[in-house]
């Protein structure tokens, strides 16, 4: 590949390195550079150009990042288009990400220009949850480069693929000692069910005894002969030696211990062992809490349908010190709840920015009429009818009187007593007020009385986190317009912004991630800020 500042007259059918703004557009990084294209630079005063020019030898990165994607895409995973020289994997379904980590590893090693990243091994993955992404650094790599990759992607079996969780019949069996208080019985079943929720399995089927090895034995058949696929065994007192009483129990069922004690903690004193068909794990007193334990590791991967070999678990070590790790709490039941089906629409709200100064219209423009109703009821009104699933106006000026203008609106209402510092000020006031179920915010300006439903339906549709499609703006004819759909990931980096610049900033750094959506007039490009555009606007 060749890479540099070209002439003009060496620049056609090159890609461009550098996004440039012309005068009515902006060519995009990585666009390929066409004669009309040519034209306008010249016309925009361009000599030259930064941009890479394909050798016999390249592979372009979008059609790289494809065939490696495709490669790499296991069962359970689905492949997005590449752009940018990305292809993301997404899950399927929910389940667990087995990575061949050695082929991973072989397949970075290969050349710094592609690069593989991955969830963590058995790292959970909800349904549409990006698994992993192939990353093309340039704009083109060697095809023998690429082909070396393959030839690794494409050994025996996936490199990574999904392991769905599928719905076990799984009991419980809790011991008891003279003593034992039924509340603390109560606390560990409904840990359990949690832990099973979260899994997409029924709750536990249970049974209680004493803490007695022919108690136990007895209780283990009867769970086997019951047809349960996995059993949970929590005793009375933690179990310590192989020969102590719930392994005892299991063998005098006819079950075999194979494994005791796990390199992670919480959950070193975890049990591992089998009757028949039946997978028995003993539970340590860990498993009443809610956070992540080591036992957790091993009940996720039998309802993935994965076993749990030896060299795994001493693999469980490097990353096995969870009581120290503040951040991997076990999913709850309500995040489940949370869990939106892969069908179901994202559940975005609006926020109409109505708090500006109207400096340059004089009076309020947000107030003015417009066929009928106030110019911010037009925002309002293509957010309702969108479905959007909240609508806050932020108002800053005269918010008294705009909140009585709007009366008739099933909306909230947010002010934001700095509104003179800019639209930044107005902008974090309202990400701030959204509730936490809000997956993303389409952002809409007050002073824009042509948008429709129609606009804002656009850019949810192309709203696909997933794939990389994580902020979305509308162009038309090439130019970008409002209103703009942001995931809550920025929520965040929107609370740092200042000044009249708005997102803009945002949008430029996170390029990658910026899903350009095609609207089909010029509605997005129009606001109104004088009292000459608005008689324009109410005379056409």
């Amino acid at each position: 590949m060749i890479f540099g500042a070209l002439p003009l007259t060496e620049a056609e059918g090159t890609y461009l390195a550098h996004s440039l703004t012309l005068e009515d557009r902006t060519l995009k990084k990585g666009q390929k550079l066409a004669a009309a294209d040519i034209s306008e630079l010249r016309e925009n005063g361009y000599e030259n150009v930064v941009a890479a020019k394909l050798e016999e030898n390249d592979v372009h990165e979008d059609e790289a990042a494809r065939r490696l994607g495709a490669a790499l895409c296991g069962p359970g995973l689905a492949a997005s288009h590449a752009r940018t020289g990305r292809c993301n994997l997404t899950a399927k379904q929910r389940g667990l990400v087995a990575i061949d980590a050695e082929r991973l590893k072989r397949i970075n090693a290969v050349d710094e220009s592609i690069t593989v990243a991955t969830l963590g091994a058995f790292e959970p993955a909800e349904t549409r949850q990006m698994a992993a992404t192939v990353k093309i650094i340039p704009l083109a790599v060697a095809k023998d480069a690429l082909q070396r990759c393959l030839a690794i992607a494409e050994e025996e079996g996936p490199a990574i693929r999904v392991a769905p969780f599928a719905e076990k019949r799984i009991g419980l069996l809790q011991t008891t000692l003279p003593g034992t208080k039924a509340s603390v019985l109560d606390k560990g079943r409904a840990s359990i069910d949690v832990r099973l929720a979260a899994l997409g399995c029924l709750p536990s089927e249970e049974r209680r005894c004493e803490h007695d090895a022919g108690a136990i034995s007895a209780a283990v058949s009867a769970f086997a002969e019951a047809g349960c696929e996995i059993l949970l065994v929590a005793g009375a007192s933690a179990i310590i030696d192989r020969r102590d009483v719930v392994p005892e129990g299991i063998r005098r069922a006819g079950g075999t211990i194979e494994r005791f004690g796990l390199p992670v903690d919480p959950g070193n004193l975890s049990l591992l062992a089998r009757k028949d068909g039946l997978r028995i794990l003993g539970v340590p007193g860990s498993f009443r809490s809610p956070k992540l334990s080591g036992h957790d590791w091993i009940l996720q991967r039998w309802v993935a349908g994965l076993d749990v070999t030896g060299d795994e678990i001493a693999s469980m070590g490097l990353g096995g010190l969870l009581k120290e790790v503040g951040g991997r709490p076990l999913p709850r039941a309500a995040a489940v709840e949370r869990t939106r089906p892969a069908s179901a629409e994202p559940r975005v709200a609006a926020l109409v920015l109505a708090a500006g100064k109207s400096s340059r219209m004089g009076s309020n423009k947000l107030l003015e009429e417009i066929s009928g109703k106030p110019m911010a009821a037009w925002a309002v009104e293509a957010a309702r009818e969108a479905g959007c699933a909240e609508i806050l106006v932020v108002t800053g000026r005269d918010s008294d009187a705009l909140e009585a203008a709007l009366s008739a609106e099933d909306v909230c209402f947010v002010h934001n007593a700095a509104f003179e510092d800019g639209l930044a000020s107005s902008l974090k006031a309202g990400i701030a007020a959204l509730s936490e179920s809000a997956e993303a915010a389409v952002v809409l300006l007050g002073d824009m009385p042509r948008l429709r439903a129609a606009h804002l339906r656009a850019l949810i549709a192309a709203y696909k986190p997933s794939e990389g499609a994580a902020i979305c703006v509308p162009s038309y004819g090439g130019k970008r317009g409002n209103p703009v759909l942001f995931g809550r990931r920025y929520f965040p980096e929107i609370q740092t912004l200042s000044g009249d610049s708005g997102a803009r900033t945002l949008i430029a750094e996170h390029a990658e991630a910026v899903a350009e959506v095609p609207v089909e007039d010029d509605a997005i490009l129009l606001d109104i800020d004088t009292p000459e555009a608005l008689a324009a606007f109410k005379e056409g």
